[in-house]
């Protein structure tokens, strides 16, 4: 089986995590997002998550499925990918909406860029699970 992108990592991961939402499952999405942060700035982006985002994700029903650091050389000092899970579309959709606009998330964004910029680059990639996935 060829693997493209270097994402060989995704199958195994996704099959050890628990998922435990309401529902058969069927509409369950994922959202694939990778951030590319400006020239030493990776370990800001890391506190930002760790202190503050997680948290708020949560908050806002969003399933944090995991959090990943390319090991490729020219990516490693400035690449965070993670995964988030959500029941559907439309409740991605309206958890992003409750997430920008929450108060607690506007402070401690503007705290972490004193320093200036952390991301550069955001990609995002929803997904649905195929027939023959582990995970549905």
């Amino acid at each position: 089986m060829q693997v493209r992108g270097g994402f060989r990592w995704l199958i195994p991961v996704f099959a050890l995590v628990p998922f435990g939402c309401a529902g058969s499952g069927q509409d369950r999405i994922y959202e694939l997002r990778t951030y590319t942060t400006a020239d030493g700035r990776l370990d800001a982006l890391h506190a930002r998550f760790r202190d503050h985002t997680c948290r708020i994700f949560e908050k806002h029903g969003m399933t944090l499925v995991g959090f990943w650091t390319p090991t490729d050389e020219d990516k490693s000092d400035n690449t965070l990918i993670y995964v988030l899970a959500y029941p559907s579309r439309e409740h991605a959709e309206a958890a992003w909406k409750a997430f920008r606009e929450d108060p607690e998330w506007q402070e401690a964004y503007k705290a972490s860029m004193a320093d200036g910029p952390i991301v550069t680059k955001v990609e995002s990639v929803y997904m649905t699970p195929t027939d023959y996935s582990a995970m549905k």
